[in-house]
């Protein structure tokens, strides 16, 4: 099976360079329509330059494919809006969104300037939400859509240094859970990549030797295949030096302690509480309510069925 984007468009921001440049050429090379999104600004975020974006698109087109270049700032939702005009005008439809573009200002949390914090958010969340609200009428309308939001294992995990990275990244998981569930029945599939890729966001971390098991080239097929038409939906994809795997929340099965239940209780029955033996993922947050509600019922025994 080769999976093919013959006639789709893809709309990559923070396309000029790391990541969102390899998905942009690997989408192109697969028979996509690009829009190269990309600000040109340095990687905590100053200035801009359209440099980066037209270099991708000179090289897409070089081999073949069919690109556009485009320096909107992805904070700006009229810019955003501007772009996906531009992109309709060109090729009528957009199928793809790749939520790519983001900046570093990483500081201890005691040492952080809350502008700092605030402007990380601002891209990687509001910048991303700005994308996907400019695209998601377009989508549910042709009844197709493909969006991928950049997470990273430091908002699923933590990392030292990155409480507004950390923050944003996490939030992409809460908007993709949601996304997926108001744009599936118009067949719009919502995923989120954690990378791991020798971009510039590692210069100075990482020595070269290690650098060399981190192509971006690999990350970006995980990518490609979460917007692919045969995607997944509500899935975290971690991909780098060539692993991939699903990360997913879990919920243990809980204690019912009843509500008269004291802190003391919560203290006394936590070893039980946390028990990973019978631990469950909802798929939405429905799902949580119910299990509270149907336990409570259950214990005090309330049946349910006749309250409705």
């Amino acid at each position: 099976m080769s999976i093919r984007f013959d006639d789709r468009v893809a709309i990559v921001t923070g396309g000029g360079n790391g990541l969102g440049r390899r998905h942009c050429l690997t989408l192109a090379e697969r028979g996509a329509k690009v829009v190269v999104n990309d600000l040109g600004g340095s990687l905590d975020g100053h200035g801009d330059s359209v440099t980066a974006a037209d270099a991708v698109v000179e090289e897409i087109r070089r081999a073949g494919g069919d690109a556009l270049a485009n320096n909107a700032d992805v904070t700006k939702l009229c810019e955003v809006e501007s772009m996906v005009e531009e992109t309709l005008g060109a090729w009528g439809r957009v199928d793809i969104l790749i939520n790519n573009a983001g900046i570093l200002r990483d500081k201890s949390f005691t040492k952080m300037d809350m502008d700092d914090f605030k402007k990380v958010v601002d891209v990687h969340l509001f910048g991303s939400t700005n994308c996907t609200k400019a695209v998601w009428d377009i989508m549910r309308d042709q009844n197709f859509g493909r969006i991928l939001l950049t997470s990273s294992v430091s908002g699923i995990f933590g990392s030292y240094g990155q409480a507004n990275y950390g923050a944003a990244k996490a939030a992409m998981v809460g908007l993709m859970n949601v996304l997926h569930l108001e744009g599936a029945k118009n067949g719009i599939r919502v995923n989120a990549l954690a990378p791991n890729g020798a971009t510039r966001m590692l210069d100075g971390i990482l020595p070269d030797e290690m650098k060399e098991l981190l192509p971006t080239r690999v990350v970006s097929a995980g990518a490609l295949y979460l917007v692919s038409d045969d995607a997944p939906s509500r899935t975290i994809l971690s991909a780098g030096a060539g692993s991939f795997a699903v990360s997913r929340i879990f919920e243990t099965d809980g204690v019912y302690l009843g509500h008269e239940a004291s802190v003391d209780d919560v203290a006394e029955n936590w070893n039980r509480i946390t028990d990973e033996t019978k631990m469950i993922a909802h798929t939405k947050g429905g799902d949580q309510f119910t299990k509270c509600l149907q336990t409570a019922a259950r214990e005090l025994g309330i049946d349910l069925n006749r309250t409705n």
